[in-house]
């Protein structure tokens, strides 16, 4: 039974994350998604987006929140 409860912990966890970086992605977290080393290349009908900054940032604080949770 533990190994389920773990797994529906995680599963909750990674829906919170889920819905954070959905946040985040659709701008309604300012700043996230327009921080420096993201990449945006808006050309004529077309936009390239990549948020490499953005998702260095939520990785390193997920894997802190998770390390956390695990203690």
């Amino acid at each position: 039974m533990t190994n389920l409860s773990s797994l529906g912990r995680v599963l909750v966890l990674m829906g919170i994350a889920l819905v954070v970086l959905g946040l985040a992605l659709s701008g309604k977290v300012p700043f996230l998604g327009r921080l420096p080393g993201d990449i945006r290349i808006e050309r004529d009908g077309f936009v390239f987006y990549f948020p490499i900054t953005t998702m260095l940032i939520l990785s390193a604080l997920l894997s802190l929140i998770l390390a956390l949770l695990r203690r």
